[in-house]
Protein backbone atom coordinates (compact mmCIF):
# COMPACT_ATOMS: atom_id res chain seq x y z
CA UNK A 1 0.00 0.00 0.00
CA UNK A 2 1.53 3.22 -1.36
CA UNK A 3 1.90 5.76 1.38
CA UNK A 4 1.04 9.74 0.52
CA UNK A 5 3.55 12.35 2.26
CA UNK A 6 1.81 15.27 4.21
CA UNK A 7 2.21 18.33 3.06
CA UNK A 8 4.66 20.39 5.17
CA UNK A 9 2.56 21.98 8.23
CA UNK A 10 3.51 25.20 8.66
CA UNK A 11 4.66 25.91 12.60
CA UNK A 12 4.24 29.82 12.43
CA UNK A 13 0.59 29.24 13.93
CA UNK A 14 1.43 25.86 16.26
CA UNK A 15 4.12 27.96 18.06
CA UNK A 16 2.48 30.76 19.29
CA UNK A 17 -0.10 28.90 21.01
CA UNK A 18 2.73 27.35 23.01
CA UNK A 19 0.32 25.97 25.55
CA UNK A 20 -0.48 23.06 23.07
CA UNK A 21 1.91 23.29 20.19
CA UNK A 22 4.74 20.94 22.03
CA UNK A 23 2.78 17.95 22.24
CA UNK A 24 3.56 17.15 18.40
CA UNK A 25 6.18 15.68 16.86
CA UNK A 26 8.36 17.94 14.70
CA UNK A 27 9.21 14.96 13.09
CA UNK A 28 5.74 13.25 11.84
CA UNK A 29 4.92 9.48 12.23
CA UNK A 30 3.76 9.58 9.14
CA UNK A 31 5.71 11.81 6.81
CA UNK A 32 9.08 9.67 6.32
CA UNK A 33 10.42 11.42 3.36
CA UNK A 34 11.63 13.98 6.31
CA UNK A 35 15.42 14.37 5.35
CA UNK A 36 17.76 15.50 8.18
CA UNK A 37 18.41 14.39 11.54
CA UNK A 38 15.84 13.54 14.22
CA UNK A 39 15.10 16.88 16.09
CA UNK A 40 16.58 16.20 19.62
CA UNK A 41 15.41 19.26 21.14
CA UNK A 42 12.54 19.74 23.70
CA UNK A 43 9.33 20.93 22.22
CA UNK A 44 8.29 22.85 25.17
CA UNK A 45 10.54 25.34 26.10
CA UNK A 46 28.12 11.13 47.93
CA UNK A 47 27.31 7.80 48.74
CA UNK A 48 27.91 5.95 52.24
CA UNK A 49 30.61 2.93 52.78
CA UNK A 50 28.96 -0.20 51.86
CA UNK A 51 31.40 -1.91 54.02
CA UNK A 52 30.41 -0.79 57.35
CA UNK A 53 27.68 -1.74 58.86
CA UNK A 54 25.51 -2.78 55.83
CA UNK A 55 24.40 -6.01 56.61
CA UNK A 56 21.87 -7.32 59.12
CA UNK A 57 22.65 -10.86 60.46
CA UNK A 58 18.87 -11.47 59.39
CA UNK A 59 18.20 -11.33 56.05
CA UNK A 60 15.13 -9.49 55.55
CA UNK A 61 12.13 -10.84 53.49
CA UNK A 62 12.24 -9.58 49.78
CA UNK A 63 8.82 -9.80 49.41
CA UNK A 64 7.31 -7.25 51.42
CA UNK A 65 6.37 -3.74 49.98
CA UNK A 66 3.82 -1.29 51.42
CA UNK A 67 1.94 0.88 49.16
CA UNK A 68 -0.33 3.95 50.10
CA UNK A 69 -3.23 5.44 47.83
CA UNK A 70 -3.78 9.40 47.54
CA UNK A 71 -6.39 10.75 45.46
CA UNK A 72 -6.08 13.31 42.83
CA UNK A 73 -8.39 15.38 41.05
CA UNK A 74 -9.47 17.82 38.52
CA UNK A 75 -10.74 19.25 35.64
CA UNK A 76 -13.69 21.60 33.56
CA UNK A 77 -15.59 21.51 30.08
CA UNK A 78 -15.02 18.72 28.32
CA UNK A 79 -12.68 17.37 30.26
CA UNK A 80 -14.02 15.71 33.36
CA UNK A 81 -11.73 13.53 35.95
CA UNK A 82 -12.84 10.71 38.19
CA UNK A 83 -11.43 9.62 41.75
CA UNK A 84 -12.66 6.52 42.00
CA UNK A 85 -12.08 4.62 45.11
CA UNK A 86 -12.92 0.35 44.96
CA UNK A 87 -15.26 -1.15 47.12
CA UNK A 88 -13.02 -3.70 48.28
CA UNK A 89 19.93 11.36 10.82
CA UNK A 90 19.59 11.22 8.06
CA UNK A 91 16.55 8.70 6.75
CA UNK A 92 17.30 8.62 3.29
CA UNK A 93 21.34 8.16 4.07
CA UNK A 94 22.69 5.57 6.65
CA UNK A 95 21.33 4.98 9.98
CA UNK A 96 24.57 5.76 12.11
CA UNK A 97 26.08 4.24 15.72
CA UNK A 98 27.19 6.27 18.65
CA UNK A 99 29.59 4.08 20.46
CA UNK A 100 30.16 5.46 24.25
CA UNK A 101 32.66 7.79 24.65
CA UNK A 102 35.90 6.35 24.89
CA UNK A 103 37.37 7.71 28.14
CA UNK A 104 34.46 5.76 29.75
CA UNK A 105 35.18 1.67 28.02
CA UNK A 106 32.70 -1.04 28.79
CA UNK A 107 35.83 -3.46 30.11
CA UNK A 108 35.58 -5.04 33.21
CA UNK A 109 39.01 -3.92 35.47
CA UNK A 110 41.54 -6.66 35.68
CA UNK A 111 41.42 -6.55 39.20
CA UNK A 112 37.36 -7.93 39.00
CA UNK A 113 38.22 -10.54 36.55
CA UNK A 114 41.66 -11.86 38.09
CA UNK A 115 41.55 -13.79 41.31
CA UNK A 116 43.60 -12.73 44.12
CA UNK A 117 43.26 -8.60 43.24
CA UNK A 118 40.66 -8.22 45.75
CA UNK A 119 42.37 -9.27 49.30
CA UNK A 120 40.54 -10.07 51.98
CA UNK A 121 41.89 -8.90 55.26
CA UNK A 122 41.88 -11.22 58.65
CA UNK A 123 38.73 -9.07 60.17
CA UNK A 124 36.53 -9.94 56.71
CA UNK A 125 37.58 -6.08 55.54
CA UNK A 126 38.15 -6.53 51.34
CA UNK A 127 40.94 -4.26 49.78
CA UNK A 128 40.37 -3.62 46.08
CA UNK A 129 43.86 -3.20 44.66
CA UNK A 130 44.40 -0.94 41.90
CA UNK A 131 46.65 -1.36 39.21
CA UNK A 132 48.07 1.19 36.48
CA UNK A 133 46.94 0.13 33.24
CA UNK A 134 49.34 -2.46 31.05
CA UNK A 135 51.42 -0.69 28.18
CA UNK A 136 49.87 -1.71 24.33
CA UNK A 137 52.50 -3.15 22.14
CA UNK A 138 52.62 -0.61 19.32
CA UNK A 139 49.10 0.41 18.05
CA UNK A 140 47.74 -3.22 17.63
CA UNK A 141 44.44 -3.85 18.28
CA UNK A 142 43.23 -7.00 19.71
CA UNK A 143 40.17 -8.30 18.29
CA UNK A 144 36.88 -7.91 20.47
CA UNK A 145 38.77 -5.74 23.05
CA UNK A 146 38.01 -2.34 22.20
CA UNK A 147 36.03 0.00 23.92
CA UNK A 148 33.09 0.11 21.20
CA UNK A 149 33.11 -3.38 20.33
CA UNK A 150 32.13 -4.52 24.35
CA UNK A 151 29.79 -1.93 24.08
CA UNK A 152 27.27 -2.70 21.44
CA UNK A 153 27.19 -6.36 22.28
CA UNK A 154 24.12 -7.27 22.89
CA UNK A 155 23.88 -10.64 21.98
CA UNK A 156 26.43 -12.33 24.35
CA UNK A 157 27.02 -11.17 28.07
CA UNK A 158 30.71 -11.24 26.84
CA UNK A 159 31.66 -7.55 28.31
CA UNK A 160 29.16 -6.93 30.62
CA UNK A 161 30.85 -7.37 33.62
CA UNK A 162 28.43 -5.39 35.57
CA UNK A 163 26.24 -8.61 35.70
CA UNK A 164 29.72 -10.86 36.32
CA UNK A 165 29.25 -8.94 40.02
CA UNK A 166 25.62 -8.32 40.52
CA UNK A 167 24.28 -11.83 39.86
CA UNK A 168 26.43 -13.62 42.12
CA UNK A 169 25.62 -11.23 44.66
CA UNK A 170 22.26 -12.14 44.59
CA UNK A 171 22.78 -15.56 44.53
CA UNK A 172 24.52 -15.04 47.63
CA UNK A 173 22.04 -12.62 49.32
CA UNK A 174 19.70 -16.03 48.05
CA UNK A 175 21.63 -18.02 50.19
CA UNK A 176 22.34 -15.98 53.22
CA UNK A 177 26.04 -15.79 52.41
CA UNK A 178 26.91 -12.47 53.79
CA UNK A 179 30.74 -12.59 53.53
CA UNK A 180 30.41 -13.17 50.52
CA UNK A 181 27.83 -10.53 49.99
CA UNK A 182 30.17 -7.97 51.71
CA UNK A 183 32.54 -9.07 49.06
CA UNK A 184 30.73 -7.79 46.34
CA UNK A 185 29.06 -5.10 47.44
CA UNK A 186 32.62 -3.82 48.29
CA UNK A 187 33.74 -4.27 45.09
CA UNK A 188 30.87 -3.08 42.97
CA UNK A 189 31.12 0.04 45.68
CA UNK A 190 34.54 1.00 44.01
CA UNK A 191 33.37 -0.22 40.09
CA UNK A 192 29.39 1.88 40.08
CA UNK A 193 29.07 5.05 39.01
CA UNK A 194 26.02 7.02 37.74
CA UNK A 195 27.79 8.63 34.64
CA UNK A 196 30.25 6.09 32.46
CA UNK A 197 29.49 3.54 30.08
CA UNK A 198 26.52 1.13 30.28
CA UNK A 199 28.03 -1.35 32.69
CA UNK A 200 28.72 1.53 35.02
CA UNK A 201 25.17 2.80 35.09
CA UNK A 202 24.11 -0.58 35.70
CA UNK A 203 26.22 -1.37 38.46
CA UNK A 204 25.53 1.83 39.90
CA UNK A 205 21.54 0.99 40.06
CA UNK A 206 21.73 -2.86 40.67
CA UNK A 207 23.88 -1.56 43.80
CA UNK A 208 21.14 0.61 44.98
CA UNK A 209 18.73 -2.40 44.41
CA UNK A 210 20.73 -4.86 46.29
CA UNK A 211 20.84 -2.33 48.96
CA UNK A 212 17.31 -1.70 48.88
CA UNK A 213 16.96 -5.77 49.54
CA UNK A 214 18.85 -5.81 51.96
CA UNK A 215 18.38 -3.04 54.45
CA UNK A 216 14.26 -2.65 54.74
CA UNK A 217 11.66 -3.86 52.45
CA UNK A 218 10.00 -0.35 52.88
CA UNK A 219 13.00 2.01 52.44
CA UNK A 220 13.02 2.93 48.54
CA UNK A 221 16.74 2.69 46.90
CA UNK A 222 17.30 6.36 45.65
CA UNK A 223 19.68 6.53 42.81
CA UNK A 224 22.87 9.04 43.50
CA UNK A 225 20.90 11.19 41.16
CA UNK A 226 17.70 10.65 43.11
CA UNK A 227 15.43 11.24 39.85
CA UNK A 228 13.04 9.19 38.28
CA UNK A 229 9.43 10.25 36.94
CA UNK A 230 7.67 11.01 39.96
CA UNK A 231 10.34 13.05 41.97
CA UNK A 232 11.09 15.48 38.77
CA UNK A 233 9.07 18.46 37.78
CA UNK A 234 6.37 18.57 35.59
CA UNK A 235 8.03 21.00 32.61
CA UNK A 236 11.59 18.47 32.85
CA UNK A 237 9.21 15.70 32.59
CA UNK A 238 7.30 16.53 30.08
CA UNK A 239 10.71 18.28 27.61
CA UNK A 240 12.87 14.99 28.79
CA UNK A 241 10.06 12.10 27.50
CA UNK A 242 9.40 14.15 24.44
CA UNK A 243 13.44 14.07 23.38
CA UNK A 244 13.05 10.61 24.42
CA UNK A 245 10.95 9.48 22.31
CA UNK A 246 12.61 11.62 19.51
CA UNK A 247 15.82 9.51 19.65
CA UNK A 248 15.02 6.33 21.10
CA UNK A 249 12.75 4.15 20.11
CA UNK A 250 11.68 1.78 22.76
CA UNK A 251 7.85 3.46 23.50
CA UNK A 252 7.88 5.35 19.83
CA UNK A 253 7.52 2.35 17.66
CA UNK A 254 4.62 0.53 19.58
CA UNK A 255 2.94 4.32 19.73
CA UNK A 256 3.06 4.81 15.94
CA UNK A 257 1.83 1.06 15.29
CA UNK A 258 -0.95 1.61 17.89
CA UNK A 259 -1.73 4.66 16.40
CA UNK A 260 -2.09 2.96 12.84
CA UNK A 261 -4.00 0.10 14.14
CA UNK A 262 -6.75 2.67 15.11
CA UNK A 263 -6.71 4.11 12.24
CA UNK A 264 -7.23 0.41 10.61
CA UNK A 265 -10.02 -0.24 12.75
CA UNK A 266 -12.05 2.87 12.18
CA UNK A 267 -11.46 2.68 8.94
CA UNK A 268 -13.89 -0.22 8.71
CA UNK A 269 -16.45 1.21 11.14
CA UNK A 270 -19.42 3.13 9.69
CA UNK A 271 -18.18 7.26 8.94
CA UNK A 272 -20.19 8.32 11.17
CA UNK A 273 -19.27 6.06 14.39
CA UNK A 274 -17.99 7.87 17.17
CA UNK A 275 -14.63 6.97 18.86
CA UNK A 276 -13.87 6.09 22.14
CA UNK A 277 -10.42 5.23 23.17
CA UNK A 278 -9.21 3.55 26.21
CA UNK A 279 -5.91 4.42 27.15
CA UNK A 280 -4.02 2.08 30.08
CA UNK A 281 -0.62 2.99 29.31
CA UNK A 282 2.73 4.85 29.44
CA UNK A 283 2.69 7.90 26.75
CA UNK A 284 1.32 11.01 29.44
CA UNK A 285 -0.15 12.01 26.13
CA UNK A 286 2.73 12.01 23.92
CA UNK A 287 0.96 9.74 21.75
CA UNK A 288 -1.86 11.22 20.76
CA UNK A 289 -1.43 14.41 19.10
CA UNK A 290 0.04 12.19 15.76
CA UNK A 291 -3.53 10.60 16.00
CA UNK A 292 -5.23 13.74 16.04
CA UNK A 293 -3.14 14.89 13.11
CA UNK A 294 -3.83 12.03 11.65
CA UNK A 295 -7.49 11.69 12.25
CA UNK A 296 -7.89 15.53 10.80
CA UNK A 297 -6.89 14.53 7.19
CA UNK A 298 -8.72 10.84 7.38
CA UNK A 299 -10.51 10.50 4.20
CA UNK A 300 -14.07 11.49 5.07
CA UNK A 301 -13.28 13.29 7.96
CA UNK A 302 -12.50 12.72 11.19
CA UNK A 303 -15.64 11.32 13.89
CA UNK A 304 -18.40 12.84 15.08
CA UNK A 305 -16.79 12.62 18.70
CA UNK A 306 -13.50 11.24 19.84
CA UNK A 307 -13.54 10.33 23.16
CA UNK A 308 -10.07 9.36 25.18
CA UNK A 309 -10.40 7.83 28.82
CA UNK A 310 -7.36 7.72 30.68
CA UNK A 311 -6.51 5.04 33.10
CA UNK A 312 -3.78 6.69 35.74
CA UNK A 313 -1.96 4.63 37.81
CA UNK A 314 -3.23 3.86 41.50
CA UNK A 315 -1.27 5.99 43.15
CA UNK A 316 2.22 4.69 45.19
CA UNK A 317 3.93 7.15 48.13
CA UNK A 318 6.64 4.84 47.21
CA UNK A 319 8.50 6.25 44.55
CA UNK A 320 10.74 3.82 43.74
CA UNK A 321 8.03 1.23 43.22
CA UNK A 322 5.22 0.65 40.77
CA UNK A 323 5.65 0.04 37.34
CA UNK A 324 8.31 1.81 35.30
CA UNK A 325 7.49 4.81 33.19
CA UNK A 326 3.92 4.75 34.39
CA UNK A 327 3.96 7.68 37.15
CA UNK A 328 4.36 10.97 36.55
CA UNK A 329 5.41 14.06 38.25
CA UNK A 330 2.82 15.69 40.84
CA UNK A 331 0.90 18.31 38.98
CA UNK A 332 1.88 16.98 35.12
CA UNK A 333 -1.42 17.31 32.91
CA UNK A 334 -2.12 17.01 29.35
CA UNK A 335 -5.34 17.66 28.71
CA UNK A 336 -5.51 21.15 28.32
CA UNK A 337 -2.94 21.06 25.87
CA UNK A 338 -4.81 18.29 24.25
CA UNK A 339 -7.97 19.41 24.08
CA UNK A 340 -6.87 22.94 22.61
CA UNK A 341 -4.15 21.47 19.73
CA UNK A 342 -7.70 18.97 19.05
CA UNK A 343 -9.77 22.35 18.51
CA UNK A 344 -7.32 23.85 15.29
CA UNK A 345 -7.54 20.28 13.80
CA UNK A 346 -11.59 20.52 13.83
CA UNK A 347 -11.66 17.32 16.34
CA UNK A 348 -14.57 17.20 18.70
CA UNK A 349 -12.25 16.03 21.88
CA UNK A 350 -13.45 14.81 25.22
CA UNK A 351 -10.82 13.54 27.75
CA UNK A 352 -12.27 11.82 30.79
CA UNK A 353 -9.44 10.57 33.84
CA UNK A 354 -9.53 7.89 36.24
CA UNK A 355 -7.79 8.69 39.01
CA UNK A 356 -7.09 5.72 41.87
CA UNK A 357 -9.34 3.15 39.65
CA UNK A 358 -7.78 -0.29 39.96
CA UNK A 359 -7.46 -1.80 36.26
CA UNK A 360 -9.46 -4.61 37.43
CA UNK A 361 -12.62 -2.77 38.64
CA UNK A 362 -12.93 -0.95 35.56
CA UNK A 363 -16.77 -1.52 33.73
CA UNK A 364 -18.37 -0.53 31.01
CA UNK A 365 -20.18 2.15 33.77
CA UNK A 366 -17.12 3.44 35.33
CA UNK A 367 -15.50 4.24 31.70
CA UNK A 368 -19.09 5.51 30.70
CA UNK A 369 -19.25 3.58 27.34
CA UNK A 370 -21.95 3.90 24.97
CA UNK A 371 -23.66 2.10 22.38
CA UNK A 372 -22.78 3.01 18.99
CA UNK A 373 -19.59 4.08 19.45
CA UNK A 374 -16.38 2.11 18.65
CA UNK A 375 -14.36 1.26 21.68
CA UNK A 376 -10.23 0.41 21.61
CA UNK A 377 -8.26 -0.56 24.31
CA UNK A 378 -5.25 1.10 24.01
CA UNK A 379 -3.04 -1.02 26.87
CA UNK A 380 0.50 -0.57 26.49
CA UNK A 381 3.48 -1.78 29.56
CA UNK A 382 1.25 -1.91 32.02
CA UNK A 383 -1.14 -5.22 32.22
CA UNK A 384 2.42 -7.00 32.68
CA UNK A 385 1.97 -5.33 36.73
CA UNK A 386 -1.14 -7.63 36.92
CA UNK A 387 -0.53 -11.01 38.96
CA UNK A 388 -0.43 -14.43 36.76
CA UNK A 389 -0.28 -17.16 38.44
CA UNK A 390 -2.19 -18.50 42.02
CA UNK A 391 -3.84 -15.04 41.95
CA UNK A 392 -4.76 -14.53 37.75
CA UNK A 393 -5.38 -10.84 37.82
CA UNK A 394 -4.15 -10.84 34.55
CA UNK A 395 -6.76 -13.33 32.96
CA UNK A 396 -9.82 -11.77 34.77
CA UNK A 397 -8.90 -8.54 33.78
CA UNK A 398 -9.03 -9.38 30.04
CA UNK A 399 -12.17 -11.21 31.16
CA UNK A 400 -13.46 -7.74 31.96
CA UNK A 401 -12.34 -5.89 28.48
CA UNK A 402 -13.56 -8.95 26.37
CA UNK A 403 -17.13 -7.90 28.52
CA UNK A 404 -16.83 -4.73 27.46
CA UNK A 405 -16.78 -6.07 23.37
CA UNK A 406 -14.51 -3.59 21.82
CA UNK A 407 -13.96 -2.79 18.41
CA UNK A 408 -10.18 -4.17 19.11
CA UNK A 409 -7.74 -4.01 21.85
CA UNK A 410 -4.06 -3.05 20.85
CA UNK A 411 -1.74 -4.92 23.12
CA UNK A 412 2.22 -3.75 23.97
CA UNK A 413 3.95 -5.26 26.42
CA UNK A 414 7.81 -5.81 27.44
CA UNK A 415 8.49 -9.51 26.07
CA UNK A 416 10.86 -11.01 28.90
CA UNK A 417 10.40 -13.77 31.13
CA UNK A 418 8.76 -13.42 34.16
CA UNK A 419 10.79 -12.60 37.23
CA UNK A 420 8.46 -12.56 40.00
CA UNK A 421 9.14 -14.43 43.52
CA UNK A 422 5.82 -16.79 42.35
CA UNK A 423 7.97 -18.16 39.17
CA UNK A 424 11.47 -18.09 40.38
CA UNK A 425 13.90 -17.33 43.44
CA UNK A 426 14.82 -13.98 43.71
CA UNK A 427 18.83 -14.75 42.53
CA UNK A 428 17.10 -15.31 39.22
CA UNK A 429 14.61 -12.48 39.06
CA UNK A 430 17.41 -10.27 39.81
CA UNK A 431 19.27 -11.62 37.04
CA UNK A 432 16.43 -11.17 34.61
CA UNK A 433 15.53 -7.62 35.13
CA UNK A 434 19.38 -6.64 34.82
CA UNK A 435 18.81 -8.35 31.68
CA UNK A 436 16.07 -6.03 31.10
CA UNK A 437 17.82 -3.08 32.25
CA UNK A 438 21.17 -3.59 30.63
CA UNK A 439 19.31 -3.13 26.50
CA UNK A 440 17.94 -0.15 27.69
CA UNK A 441 21.04 1.32 29.21
CA UNK A 442 22.76 0.05 26.34
CA UNK A 443 20.06 1.45 24.08
CA UNK A 444 20.02 5.31 26.01
CA UNK A 445 23.89 5.00 25.68
CA UNK A 446 23.76 5.42 22.17
CA UNK A 447 20.22 7.10 22.38
CA UNK A 448 22.50 9.98 24.34
CA UNK A 449 25.89 9.83 22.26
CA UNK A 450 27.48 8.68 25.77
CA UNK A 451 26.61 12.04 27.36
CA UNK A 452 25.70 12.66 30.85
CA UNK A 453 22.71 14.65 31.92
CA UNK A 454 19.87 15.15 34.06
CA UNK A 455 17.48 13.88 31.51
CA UNK A 456 19.26 10.73 31.11
CA UNK A 457 19.70 9.91 34.71
CA UNK A 458 15.76 10.30 35.15
CA UNK A 459 14.72 8.34 32.13
CA UNK A 460 17.21 5.74 33.13
CA UNK A 461 16.25 5.80 37.01
CA UNK A 462 12.54 5.61 35.68
CA UNK A 463 13.45 2.25 34.13
CA UNK A 464 15.79 0.88 36.97
CA UNK A 465 12.52 0.65 39.07
CA UNK A 466 12.30 -2.87 37.59
CA UNK A 467 14.86 -3.85 39.76
CA UNK A 468 12.84 -3.45 42.79
CA UNK A 469 9.37 -3.24 41.44
CA UNK A 470 7.76 -6.91 42.37
CA UNK A 471 5.07 -6.34 40.06
CA UNK A 472 7.23 -6.77 37.46
CA UNK A 473 6.05 -10.75 36.44
CA UNK A 474 7.09 -10.16 32.93
CA UNK A 475 5.48 -12.80 30.38
CA UNK A 476 6.49 -13.90 26.57
CA UNK A 477 4.64 -12.52 23.74
CA UNK A 478 3.59 -16.50 22.71
CA UNK A 479 1.93 -16.37 26.37
CA UNK A 480 0.20 -13.14 26.10
CA UNK A 481 -1.17 -14.34 22.82
CA UNK A 482 -2.39 -17.35 24.15
CA UNK A 483 -3.84 -15.67 27.16
CA UNK A 484 -5.56 -13.67 24.76
CA UNK A 485 -7.13 -15.87 22.65
CA UNK A 486 -8.76 -18.13 25.83
CA UNK A 487 -10.13 -14.86 27.05
CA UNK A 488 -12.07 -14.28 23.40
CA UNK A 489 -9.94 -12.62 21.25
CA UNK A 490 -8.69 -13.39 17.96
CA UNK A 491 -5.55 -12.03 16.66
CA UNK A 492 -5.68 -9.77 13.68
CA UNK A 493 -3.30 -9.08 11.12
CA UNK A 494 -1.55 -5.48 11.58
CA UNK A 495 -1.96 -3.14 8.80
CA UNK A 496 0.20 -2.83 5.94
CA UNK A 497 0.24 0.76 6.85
CA UNK A 498 0.95 0.00 10.67
CA UNK A 499 4.24 -2.11 9.37
CA UNK A 500 5.41 0.01 7.04
CA UNK A 501 5.06 2.94 8.78
CA UNK A 502 7.20 1.67 11.74
CA UNK A 503 10.02 0.21 9.79
CA UNK A 504 9.88 3.35 7.98
CA UNK A 505 10.11 5.39 10.97
CA UNK A 506 12.74 3.16 12.81
CA UNK A 507 15.01 3.73 9.70
CA UNK A 508 15.64 6.80 11.47
CA UNK A 509 17.28 5.50 14.76
CA UNK A 510 20.54 3.53 15.46
CA UNK A 511 21.22 0.47 13.33
CA UNK A 512 21.19 -1.89 16.06
CA UNK A 513 17.66 -1.46 16.49
CA UNK A 514 15.32 -4.11 14.48
CA UNK A 515 11.72 -4.60 14.16
CA UNK A 516 10.47 -8.38 12.62
CA UNK A 517 6.69 -9.59 12.03
CA UNK A 518 5.84 -13.16 13.97
CA UNK A 519 3.18 -14.41 11.21
CA UNK A 520 2.20 -17.03 13.85
CA UNK A 521 1.20 -14.93 16.12
CA UNK A 522 0.98 -11.82 13.96
CA UNK A 523 2.82 -9.51 16.29
CA UNK A 524 5.40 -7.08 15.70
CA UNK A 525 8.75 -7.57 17.40
CA UNK A 526 10.83 -4.82 18.69
CA UNK A 527 14.34 -5.35 19.40
CA UNK A 528 18.21 -4.15 20.57
CA UNK A 529 21.18 -5.85 19.03
CA UNK A 530 18.97 -8.93 18.15
CA UNK A 531 17.75 -9.69 21.68
CA UNK A 532 13.61 -9.45 22.31
CA UNK A 533 12.62 -5.92 23.90
CA UNK A 534 8.82 -5.80 23.45
CA UNK A 535 6.12 -6.81 21.17
CA UNK A 536 3.07 -5.10 19.73
CA UNK A 537 -0.15 -6.55 18.68
CA UNK A 538 -4.10 -5.91 17.37
CA UNK A 539 -6.86 -8.39 18.94
CA UNK A 540 -10.61 -8.17 17.80
CA UNK A 541 -13.00 -9.42 20.14
CA UNK A 542 -14.03 -13.19 19.08
CA UNK A 543 -18.19 -13.23 18.94
CA UNK A 544 -18.15 -17.14 18.27
CA UNK A 545 -17.36 -17.72 21.92
CA UNK A 546 -19.54 -16.54 24.85
CA UNK A 547 -18.63 -13.41 26.44
CA UNK A 548 -16.55 -15.26 29.92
Amino acid sequence: MAFEELDPISYDDMFCMDSYSSYLPLTYDVNYGVDGEINSEPWWLSTPNLCEDLISPDLPSFNSYSTTTTPTSTISNDLTSYDYHSPTSNVSKKRKESPESPQRTSHIPRKVQTRGVNKECDDGDVIVEKRAPAKKAGNRKTPGKSASTTTNNGNSKEGRWAEQLLNPCASAINAGNLNRVQHFLCVLHELASPTGDANRRLADHGLQALKYHLSSANSAPVSPSGSNFASTNPRFFKNSLLNFNDINPWFRIPNSIANSSILQILSEEHSQVSLHILDIGVSHGVQWPTLIEELSSRPGGPPPLVRLTVVNPVSDNNQSGGTPFESSPGGYSFSSQLLAFAKTKNINLQINILNNCPLQSLSPEIIKSSKGEALIVCAQFRLHNLKHSVQDDRTEFLKIIRSMEPEGVILSENNLDCSCISCVDFATGFSRRLDYLWRFLDSTSVAYKGRDSDERKMIEGEAAKALTNIGEMNERKENWCERMRRTGFIGAVLGEDAIDGARALLRKYDSNWEMKVDEKDVCAGLSWKGQPVSFCSLWRTDFRTNTP
